[in-house]
């Protein structure tokens, strides 16, 4: 199983995809800081939008940016198991290792992986630049206050669980191109449009579950707030979606032929 998952990890970084998506998942992550940090404290039209950033909830949402690129990972977990049937290397995968199931446990195992160094990654930068900017604009530039490490540990585990729902979602697709098209139109519209719409079902989608992990409860840019879960039960609802996309990879995969 160790040699497997370590031929999974080296098939993930023998392309130079990963860091397109890591450059995008970074880029993502520090255009919402910047929004943030721009904007905090002014009033839109008489009205207060984004509190100052000596607001607890502020520095907050500037930290919780870090878990603005999880779609990207969501991408390269799709892109883990779709490019296998595109290019067709799927066929000589199962051919080495006919025991599909074990294959797939590995494969699952280095995305999470990968998928929580690829947060890391996010993560660190991003607060380093959320220091400087609270620095500098007189907020708390300390990373211990206002539970900022709960909030960056959540947008570890969430990029971690995103890249089993990519999986998921790309086995049960095996279009790759199909699959991303779903994934950047439910993350980008459809779960926006469902959690204004009805703020008490989003709650419970994958967005809903990135909040409450990052302790942030407040639509972006606005001072309204959303309906959230408690962080641990974002933390366990983010774990259901992972293994349900995770069992969804494994039987699709294991049933279908892939000829």
């Amino acid at each position: 199983m160790i040699r497997l998952i370590g031929a999974e990890l080296l098939k993930i970084r023998s392309t130079r995809m990963w860091l397109g998506m890591l450059a995008l998942s970074l880029g993502f992550s520090l255009m919402s800081l910047a929004v943030y940090v721009a904007f905090a404290g002014m009033e839109v039209n008489g009205q207060q939008g984004i509190g100052p950033v000596t607001d607890p909830d502020t520095v907050r949402a500037l930290y919780a940016s870090s878990s603005a690129g999880v779609l990207f990972m969501m991408i390269l977990g799709i892109m883990g198991i779709t490019g296998e049937y595109r290019h067709q290397t799927i066929t000589g995968t199962f051919l080495l290792t006919p025991r599909r199931g074990r294959l797939l446990v590995a494969k699952l195992i280095s995305y999470f992986l990968f998928g929580a160094a690829f947060g890391l990654a996010t993560v660190l930068v991003t607060a380093v630049v959320a220091v400087i900017a609270l620095a500098i604009r007189g907020g708390s530039a300390n990373p211990l206050d206002h539970d900022v490490p709960l909030i960056l540990g959540g947008a570890v585990l969430a990029m971690a669980l995103y890249s089993l729902v990519g999986l998921g979602l790309g086995a049960l697709i095996r279009n790759q191109i199909a699959a991303i098209i779903v994934a950047v139109g439910w993350v980008q519209l459809v779960e926006g449009i469902i959690t204004v719409a009805l703020p008490e079902v989003g709650q419970w989608l994958p967005a809903g579950a990135v909040r409450a992990v990052t302790l942030t409860s407040s639509a972006f840019g606005g001072s309204g707030t959303l309906d959230t879960l408690p962080a641990w039960g974002g933390a366990l609802l983010l774990l259901a979606y992972g293994l349900a996309f995770a069992a969804i990879a494994m039987v699709t995969t294991v049933r279908r032929d892939i000829t």
